[in-house]
């Protein structure tokens, strides 16, 4: 997958996750980082159990998963 498609599924993922976990919220644009950052978490989580695939779906789950493990990490230092 090139650059510019890896960044354009982490922008969706990252809005995706922000809309899937209401709560403060973290705005648009950090959302938007999130879902990169997340892209890298969950396409290693996907790697990790086996689940493989090239298609713009499983792309996006992975992007979705990883972003939402990363806001779920970021909300639980955030308690500390």
């Amino acid at each position: 997958m090139n650059f510019l498609a890896f960044l354009l599924i982490g922008l969706i993922a990252g809005w995706l996750a922000g809309k899937l976990l209401q709560g403060e919220g973290y705005g648009l644009w950090l959302n938007m980082l999130i879902g990169v950052i997340g892209a890298v978490i969950g396409g290693g989580l996907f790697n990790l159990f086996g689940i493989a695939g090239g298609g713009l779906i499983i792309e996006l789950a992975a992007a979705v998963v990883g972003a939402i493990v990363l806001i779920a990490l970021v909300r639980l230092v955030k308690k500390l």
